[in-house]
């Protein structure tokens, strides 16, 4: 179990249209304009963009791995403990994260495929 930050930034940029912004400290990522993550290597943490129901299920069920970030319009953000969590569900939280900030007309163009295993195509 766990996931390495560079499989992690792998996961992010398979999504469409993400642009990323770097600071000293995290990297954020937003599609169109609209944020859906952070990664903070130093931490080997990321935040992700949820519903306020899926914070607080995610938080109560494991908060060894998970702990909340903020809330904010209505979205529940997430600080995701990445060597607690393993690839196929943070994939998931990270689509979920991004299909609540993208277009839905890009979002129907771009449905969740599975990930191709570490080291495939190399």
């Amino acid at each position: 179990m766990g996931v390495s930050s560079a499989r992690f930034l792998r996961m992010v940029e398979r999504l469409a249209e993400v642009e990323s912004a770097q600071t000293r400290d995290y990297t954020s990522y937003s599609v169109r304009g609209r944020r859906f993550g952070y990664h903070w290597p130093r931490t080997s943490t990321v935040g992700l963009k949820q519903t306020l129901s899926e914070q607080a299920a995610l938080v109560a069920e494991r908060p060894d791995v998970f702990e909340v970030q903020f809330t904010s319009g209505g979205f529940g953000w997430v600080v995701v403990h990445l060597a607690g969590i393993d690839a196929d569900e943070l994939a998931e939280l990270v689509y979920e994260g991004w299909c609540l900030s993208a277009p839905e007309e890009l979002v129907d163009r771009h449905p969740l495929t599975p990930a191709p295993p570490p080291g495939a195509g190399r």
